[in-house]
């Protein structure tokens, strides 16, 4: 009885705690994943200036064409009630 005893306190003591090994797994996650963000930015085409400037008045003018449709609409409605009203 005293020898199963002493082996399961061997066993105890060398065994690691669940969450220690818990905790390096997680360690080793946060490792692969920072790696991993890493080697895709690698890949990013980045845009140069001239694509970035050209991009951004693109931008701006289509966004100047909607509030000028939306305009005209909300006129347009606005007539419309007025007619009938």
């Amino acid at each position: 009885m005293a020898k199963k005893i002493e082996k399961k306190e061997k066993e105890v003591k060398t065994k690691k705690p669940a969450n220690v090994k818990k905790l390096k797994k997680e360690k080793k996650a946060k490792e692969s994943f920072a790696k991993g963000i890493k080697k895709e930015m690698k890949l990013v085409k980045w845009p140069t200036s001239k694509e970035l400037i050209k991009y951004t008045i693109a931008t701006i003018v289509f966004c100047i064409i909607l509030i000028i449709f939306f305009q005209f609409l909300d006129v347009i409605l606005a007539f419309i009630k007025g007619m009938f009203a």
